[in-house]
C-alpha cells in the first residue's frame, strides 16, 4: 500500500491507519454516499487531522478507496490461477473470489467511485484477464467455437452483480449466500442457461 499523495511506502502504523480509514469509508459511504470526511474520521476511530493528512480531499479518499477495492478484485482473479488451472476450475474460483470481494466493497466497486483513473485502469486489466480466461475455455470446448467472448463476459458480470443484490422474487434472500455455492450456480447458469 502506498500513500495517496507521495507514492512512497508507508510505515506499518501509517498503513494500518490508511486501512482503517478505507474500511470506515466503505461502511459509512455505503449507508450515506454523501457522508463527510468528519463522519468517516469518526467511524475510523482516528482524528480528523489524521484522515486529512492521509487524504487531501474527500475525492482523493474515494479514489483511493476505489483503487484499493479494484486491486483486491484483480488479486481475487489472479488467485484463481487463470492461466494455469483448468479453465472451468479457474472460472469457478475466480467467480467465488470476486463474489467475496464485491460483497465486501459494494460502494468502492460501485458507480459512485468509478471516476478513479487508477481504478479504471485496474478494471481494464480485470476485463482483459476475464476475456483471456474465457478464451481458454472456448479453445478447450467449454463454449461454442463461435461464442462471442465479450458477450459471455458481460453475462458473467451481470450474473455476479445480480447475485449480490438483496432479495429476489417472493422476498427470497439472494445476498449473503455462500460464495462457493453461489459461484457454482452462476457458472452453471452461464454454461447451461435455465432450460430443461
Amino acid at each position: 500500500m502506498s500513500s495517496s499523495t507521495t507514492g512512497r511506502p508507508l510505515r506499518a502504523d501509517a498503513e494500518r491507519s490508511v486501512r482503517a480509514i478505507l474500511e470506515a469509508a466503505e461502511r459509512v459511504l455505503t449507508e450515506n454516499p454523501a457522508a463527510s470526511m468528519e463522519q468517516i474520521a469518526e467511524a475510523s476511530g482516528l482524528a480528523r487531522t489524521t484522515v486529512h493528512r492521509r487524504f487531501a480531499s474527500r475525492q482523493a479518499l474515494i479514489e483511493a478507496l476505489a483503487a484499493s477495492a479494484a486491486r483486491q478484485l484483480f488479486q481475487a482473479i489472479e488467485d484463481a490461477y487463470p492461466e494455469d488451472a483448468p479453465p472451468l476450475v479457474a472460472l469457478h474460483r475466480a467467480t467465488a473470489n470476486v463474489l467475496r470481494v464485491k460483497g465486501a466493497w459494494g460502494f468502492a466497486l460501485g458507480p459512485a467511485a468509478a471516476q478513479s483513473a487508477q481504478a479504471a485502469e485496474l478494471h481494464e486489466q480485470i476485463d482483459r484477464r476475464c476475456l483471456e480466461l474465457l478464451g481458454r475455455a472456448r479453445a478447450e470446448g467449454v463454449f461454442a467455437p463461435d461464442a462471442d467472448l465479450g458477450w459471455i463476459c458481460r453475462v458473467l458480470y451481470a450474473l455476479i452483480g445480480e447475485s449480490l443484490h438483496g432479495t429476489g422474487p417472493a422476498g427470497r434472500d439472494v445476498a449473503g449466500q455462500d460464495p462457493e455455492a453461489l459461484a457454482t450456480r452462476i457458472v452453471d447458469t452461464l454454461l447451461h442457461g435455465l432450460g430443461a
